[in-house]
């Protein structure tokens, strides 16, 4: 029984789809990583200690950064009993999952069944489901 998986992940969500024997099962997982958009109008620009301007940027950039890579971790753990992996979608975040599956030692034995990553557009549930399996058939 082989099990084929295809991974479509955005910063906000991931759609995985196993293939089994022919059968499909899908499974949604929610990214609780923050966007934050800042506008100059929007006041506090940080707080000058001394001759240093401290900027709270810094300090969101790195706490986005530890929920983008819990997100990866628990999107790669769903998946790490598969026999063939396929990676799609817009954006970054695909690029951020192939780059932890190539430098993690956690995940070797799944980047050697890594098969593809290719970009893609937002999709629906049906069309992610159709690009697996014409991926893997």
């Amino acid at each position: 029984m082989k099990k084929q998986t295809g991974i479509w992940i955005d910063g906000s969500k991931a759609v995985i789809v196993n293939l089994i024997d022919g059968k499909e099962r899908v499974e949604e997982i929610d990214a609780e990583v923050e966007n934050r958009v800042h506008h100059y109008a929007d006041g506090n620009q940080g707080v000058y200690m001394g001759s240093k301007h401290l900027i709270p940027e810094k300090r969101f950039e790195e706490r986005e950064r530890h929920q983008l890579d819990q997100y990866l971790d628990s999107v790669l753990k769903k998946v790490a009993d598969s026999d063939e992996l396929f990676v799609f979608g817009p954006a970054e975040t695909r690029k951020h999952l192939q780059r932890k599956l190539d430098t993690e030692k956690a995940f070797t034995a799944l980047a050697g069944k890594l098969r593809g990553v290719e970009p893609a557009d937002h999709m629906t549930q049906n069309q992610v489901v159709a690009k697996v399996k014409k991926f893997f058939l």
